[in-house]
């Protein structure tokens, strides 16, 4: 049951979706953390792709994003205009 790479491929769409989400609603980390009950340096390392998420926070970070967590996750949702994403072309810091 290897996909290491997989996980992490995961892990980086999911960041960059976030990261997007949040711009595009003009909310800073610590805003973000604000709303989904979470700590601003946690918002930070999953936006760079540091901290693997329980289902319980990816849900709260939807939710405060105003997104369904299947936006977060999907790779072609680029987070809520529908745009591609493309998290290897995009620094995750």
């Amino acid at each position: 049951m290897g996909g290491g790479s997989s996980r992490a491929a995961l892990r980086a769409v999911l960041a960059y979706n976030i990261r997007q989400c949040r711009h595009r609603l003009g909310l800073s980390q610590e805003q973000l953390g604000d709303l989904a009950g979470l700590h601003r340096t946690y918002v930070g390392a999953v936006e760079r792709g540091e901290r693997n998420l329980t289902v319980d926070n990816i849900e709260k970070i939807a939710r405060a994003l105003q997104v369904t967590p299947d936006v977060l996750l999907a790779e072609t949702s680029g987070g809520v205009d529908g745009t591609p994403t493309s998290p290897k072309r995009t620094n995750l810091r």
